[in-house]
């Protein structure tokens, strides 16, 4: 099947704002959300607690930044999305929840030019699934690494697939049945073809080994359920 483009995926957030806008309602098919939330924040405080510099990449309407912000008052913050549409009130909503300096970057992170030894933290929240490439998985991987401060963290939650193929089908029928009771046969299929269009997940343990490979530390496992997950690299 034919993946989507970077417009298309664009399009499709830039329609959605105000879902995405409340935790509670617009991540019900994330199995977890509120929780990886929770876990990857502290996290990242436990492993910066002075942190002065935020990277949230994919920052959708903000939910992350705000969350790290109620724990690490008045960080600089960046956020980084393919909607300006998302941007737009994750601007909004961050400048008020912090007295530290807001910016926003509309693009791909392929694209991108960060600093190099510049964020205490890196925030990723259901972005990295739309990589496609294993160079490209690699590339994003080692810019982050690089733009982080030494001792930083990167901090992902995100879509997963698991390595052996029996249990990747049981973990995804497990998942189908989430949705189908959340929403109903119509809901589940729904999810599965945007899934199915526009995303590339790698599982967990690919993305921890490609962390060590570019140089990270150590890595942590915060949290896993069916094909969510939680967990981050330390430079």
């Amino acid at each position: 099947m034919k993946k989507s483009t970077v417009k298309e995926i664009q399009e499709r957030f830039d329609n959605d704002v105000e879902r995405f806008s409340n935790l509670e309602t617009g991540q019900v098919a994330t199995m977890d959300a509120q929780i990886s939330l929770e876990l990857l924040t502290s996290a990242a405080k436990a492993v910066k607690p002075k942190a002065a510099t935020i990277l949230d990449l994919g920052c959708g309407a903000g939910n992350y930044t705000l969350k790290m912000l109620s724990k690490v008052p008045n960080l600089n913050c960046t956020l980084i999305d393919l909607s300006q549409n998302m941007l737009f009130k994750a601007h909004e909503r961050v400048s008020e929840a912090t007295n530290g300096d807001v910016k926003t970057i509309q693009g791909d992170i392929r694209d991108i030019p960060l600093q190099n030894n510049h964020f205490d933290i890196i925030l990723a929240g259901a972005v990295l699934h739309h990589l496609r490439e294993d160079a490209d998985w690699e590339f994003v991987f080692k810019k982050l690494y690089d733009s982080l401060t030494p001792g930083g963290g990167l901090w992902i939650s995100d879509l997963l697939v698991q390595d052996h193929e029996g249990i990747n089908q049981m973990i995804w029928e497990k998942y189908g049945d989430y949705l189908k009771q959340h929403g109903g046969k119509e809901y589940q299929q729904k999810v599965f073809d945007y899934i199915e269009f526009e995303d590339t997940p790698r599982s967990m343990v690919y993305q921890l080994d490609l962390m060590k490979k570019v140089g990270f530390s150590s890595v942590e496992i915060l949290h896993k359920n069916a094909c969510f997950g939680a967990f981050g690299g330390i430079k």
